[in-house]
């Protein structure tokens, strides 16, 4: 695997996990922004179609090319570091048979570059972050040979012929996050912090409130705050701060970067927050009463393996606690009963469908 970072360096290139593995058989400069740093990428040759005209997976001795698009941070402890352990799953599980490039840390005026530049080399891409939507749609048609998957992207968006959505039903996991919330907190009020107002986000803000609700009725959810930024670890301190100093006890969260911020004003005013979507330790004198699982690299190493068997279709695929495909849950950091039992109640309550999570 090769990992690309766009920034004002150069480009930093890792080797490849399989070394004799098939050599690039071309590589390419990609300028991107303003500072016109330039990306190495992996080329390859598309797939073509099959007999009806539809994107078909290559054949013979050729791997599969991918190229995953991680507009943030594989540091990130978030969606990005996420993804990227999958594909790194899928390098030792399938070795020779694959071909992976990343490109990671993008900004959105170059978004689609880097996409067009994938497609020109690759056989699969993926895009990880409904943020990227806008620019997948329009990139994908111009490359009907190649198949396309966006991960987070809008649940009510039409896949295209080439174009399927991984739908991670945050809503889900934040539902149990919100129960965790209630049931934690000795204030009875209880907040939760967004990055950017997308649609999958804003959903998933009005699950935790319902999961409150549903674990301790009468809970007050104070009104859900929105930072425009996944990644921006100073804005996420104020805004948790400001929940902490209106009697919010913990806070739930969707951000990546911008969780270190959340913890240092949980810290700074004795309260709790519920971390994820990576689970972390939960350590004694640590902020966190539990962890969101959503498991992004499950939903890319479905991608690849739906390519490599056929089995890949332009739909709406959902994951999460509903589905047989899982990738979703919830880490508690105690071993209170009452918590424990209850919150193992109202998973079930999700996973069978009984409740609608917003």
């Amino acid at each position: 695997m090769r990992t690309y970072r766009t920034s004002s360096a150069p480009a930093v290139t890792s080797t490849d996990r399989h070394p004799s593995a098939h050599p690039p058989r071309r590589h390419h400069a990609l300028a991107v922004g303003a500072a016109a740093a330039s990306i190495a990428l992996l080329g390859a040759c598309a797939s073509g179609t099959d007999a009806a005209g539809d994107p078909a997976a290559p054949t013979g001795d050729e791997p599969l090319v991918v190229g995953v698009f991680l507009p943030g941070s594989i540091s990130d402890t978030g969606f990005m570091q996420s993804a990227h352990l999958g594909v790194e799953r899928l390098e030792e599980e399938l070795g020779d048979e694959i071909e992976v490039s990343t490109v990671e840390e993008v900004a959105a005026s170059d978004y689609e570059q880097v996409l067009v530049r994938f497609a020109s080399e690759s056989d699969l891409v993926i895009s990880v972050g409904g943020q990227t939507d806008a620019d997948v749609r329009k990139v994908a048609p111009q490359f009907p040979d190649v198949l396309f998957v966006e991960i987070g992207g809008p649940a009510d968006a039409e896949p295209l012929d080439n174009l399927a959505y991984y739908d991670p039903q945050q809503a889900e996991a934040e539902y149990l996050s919100g129960a965790l919330a209630a049931l934690s907190s000795e204030t009875g009020t209880v907040g939760f912090l967004g990055g950017v107002e997308l649609p999958a986000i804003v959903n998933a803000s009005q699950a935790f409130a319902n999961g409150a609700e549903a674990a301790v009725p009468g809970t007050e959810v104070v009104t859900p705050q929105f930072l425009g930024d996944f990644n921006d670890p100073a804005k996420a301190k104020q805004a948790a701060a400001a929940n902490y100093a209106v009697g919010v006890d913990v806070v739930g969260q969707i951000v990546n970067l911008g969780k270190s911020g959340i913890e240092q004003a949980a810290q700074d005013a004795g309260a709790h927050m519920i971390g994820g979507p990576i689970p972390g330790e939960c350590a004694a004198e640590s902020p966190y009463v539990g962890f969101v699982r959503t498991d992004i690299g499950t939903e890319v190493e479905y991608a690849v393996h739906a390519v490599l068997d056929g089995t890949w279709e332009a739909a709406q695929v959902p994951f999460g606690l509903t589905t047989d495909r899982d990738g979703s849950g919830i880490v508690v950091c105690t071993d209170d009963p009452e918590i424990t039992e209850r919150l193992a109640e109202i998973e079930e309550s999700v996973a069978s469908g009984e409740v609608t999570t917003y």
